[in-house]
């Protein structure tokens, strides 16, 4: 050990990183979505969170309650949410249950951005699923949203 720093026997190989594999992996497919919501001026994350207030239309969800939902944390969301609040495709509005508490809802025009966008993320969905298999796409959804649920990963240990 030099200078307080352990020495490594050997690096790390990329090729075995799961980590590494799902953010390059992760990285392209979000390229291409990104591509194809374009036209409709969001990004694949901004369109998913606008989908994600839209299921929960019923029941408005509170920050902490949409990024647990995203999993993403409350300060990441807070970045993302900015500027769909600045385009206002999205406000916030007290909660009836308790007024201090505020919730996230969809506009108008977040609706309609979110429906004109949706037509463009199924030319993106049928062109991953052509190209990986629509199959292995099922799997693969199966396999990473079983992933994301898993909160023991963020355990420690």
């Amino acid at each position: 050990m030099e200078s307080g720093v352990p020495k490594l026997s050997r690096p790390i190989n990329r090729g075995v990183c799961n980590c590494t594999a799902m953010r390059k992996a992760s990285r392209r497919v979000s390229q291409m979505y990104d591509a194809a919501l374009a036209p409709a001026g969001l990004k694949v994350t901004q369109l998913a969170i606008l989908s994600e207030i839209d299921l929960r239309a019923h029941d408005p969800v509170t920050m902490r309650e949409l990024a647990d939902a995203m999993v993403m944390d409350r300060s990441t969301l807070g970045q993302n949410l900015r500027p769909l609040e600045r385009d206002r495709l999205v406000a916030w509005e007290p909660s009836d249950a308790d007024r201090r508490c505020k919730l996230v809802v969809l506009t108008e025009k977040g609706r309609v951005k979110q429906m004109q966008a949706s037509s463009l993320w199924r030319v993106a969905q049928e062109r991953f699923e052509r190209t990986v298999g629509a199959a292995e796409a099922v799997r693969l959804r199966a396999i990473l949203l079983g992933i994301a649920a898993n909160s023991g990963l963020t355990s420690p240990g």
